[in-house]
């Protein structure tokens, strides 16, 4: 089945790799590589803008862990901050239920999730650093939403953009996606005429010579 997006910079996203974004990230001096996050499913695919949870360890009151899943629209990416802690989990069997039902984009955490096989068996993606199975209920709890959180050394804040693939996400500012949507889409059309000429004969020395394929991620200052 072929995804549909209403917003057509969603649509342009979709059609690029993590590696091209991720060229174009370093080409304009964006830090925007999740550091350590994977999916439970190496075909996993995911698009979107970020709605972000920051959780901190429980001090003497209980809290919430997840009660916002009601709340989001479709296409919606969960973005959680635990800190990178992989000693509790703030992502499980329900809320990936919940989200799928309501068509949520997919969910990546600092940190770890639980009930994994339920992900892979609805196909629904989660990118996190591991899988365990001990709740954070009564260890942690949400702090806010919608706030500038840090995953995987990645500043990532509400409603910006968010592409996932097998080799893990990258993070482009909602304020530049533009200008990195333009690189990117140049960077893949460079790489597909890179190959178009092998498969014609060319050496690829030639071939990355000819597009100008050691320049293209390189920042210009």
């Amino acid at each position: 089945m072929i995804e549909t997006f209403s917003d057509p910079v969603l649509a342009e996203l979709a059609l690029l790799d993590t590696s091209h974004v991720s060229d174009a990230l370093d080409k304009l001096g964006i830090n925007g590589q999740i550091f350590g996050v994977l999916p439970l499913q190496r075909t996993s695919r995911l698009v979107g803008r970020a709605f972000t949870v920051r959780y901190v360890p429980i001090t003497g009151t209980a809290g919430t862990v997840g009660d916002y899943i009601d709340d989001l629209a479709p296409g919606t990416v969960v973005v959680l901050d635990n800190a990178g802690r992989l000693d509790v989990t703030v992502w499980g069997d329900l809320l990936t239920a919940t989200a799928a039902q309501r068509g949520v984009a997919g969910t990546v955490i600092d940190g770890v999730c639980r009930d994994s096989d339920r992900a892979v068996e609805l196909n629904y993606p989660v990118y996190a650093r591991s899988r365990w199975m001990r709740t954070g209920k009564d260890r942690v709890r949400v702090e806010s939403y919608n706030v500038p959180v840090t995953v995987g050394g990645v500043c990532v804040e509400a409603a910006d953009y968010l592409l996932g693939d097998g080799d893990g996400v990258v993070c482009v500012p909602a304020s530049r996606i533009t200008e990195v949507l333009d690189v990117a889409v140049g960077i893949r059309v460079a790489e597909q005429a890179i190959r178009h000429a092998i498969e014609e004969g060319a050496s690829l020395a030639d071939a990355r010579a000819s597009a100008g394929y050691h320049s293209l991620q390189t920042r210009e200052d």
